[in-house]
């Protein structure tokens, strides 16, 4: 049986059992270097939100012809993250809530259309395992030939959770 398996039937008999922490979200931990998750065990009656993919905001509002209007992957990454914490306070919720990403990262350019993933990631570690936020999440990170406009690099659909008090 796999760590990961292993954990997840862990974590679902500790629901059956009703445990003490019945309640608490259940983060299947990598072993490092890893900084995302295995996955992820909400226990029932948890409260869940759905965040439609987010691209990000132009650095010059006047200026949107451009990959550079837009920034690096890096810079998009954090726009768009940026963005998605905005969304989530709005409805009482943090970027600690967040339980799953998935993530859209387009060719750049100037890499000969191979997708920076490395910019991807630093932007990601401004958010996630930090002092601020210690949580990691389950993620999914795939190359994509376009995304809705030609000058976004980065999308990233976001599913937050809350467990029952």
């Amino acid at each position: 049986m796999t760590r990961i398996t292993t954990a997840l039937l862990a974590g679902i008999a500790a629901l059956a059992a009703g445990s003490a922490h019945a309640a608490d979200i259940t983060r299947l931990v990598n072993p490092p270097p890893a900084f995302i998750l295995g996955g992820v065990v909400l226990p029932p009656g948890s409260t869940i939100v759905m965040l439609s993919g987010q691209l990000a905001n132009p650095i010059d509002p006047a200026k949107t012809d451009s990959i550079e209007a837009f920034g690096d992957t890096k810079t998009q990454t954090i726009s768009t993250f940026n963005k998605i914490k905005t969304a989530l306070a709005k409805i009482g919720y943090s970027m600690s809530d967040i339980v799953k990403l998935t993530v859209f990262v387009a060719g750049d350019p100037k890499l000969g259309g191979k997708m920076d993933f490395g910019g991807f990631n630093a932007g990601y570690k401004e958010f996630f395992g930090t002092a601020e936020n210690p949580n990691l999440v389950a993620r999914s990170t795939v190359q994509v030939a376009a995304l809705a406009g030609p000058n976004f690099l980065v999308e990233i659909e976001a599913i937050a959770a809350k467990a029952p008090k």
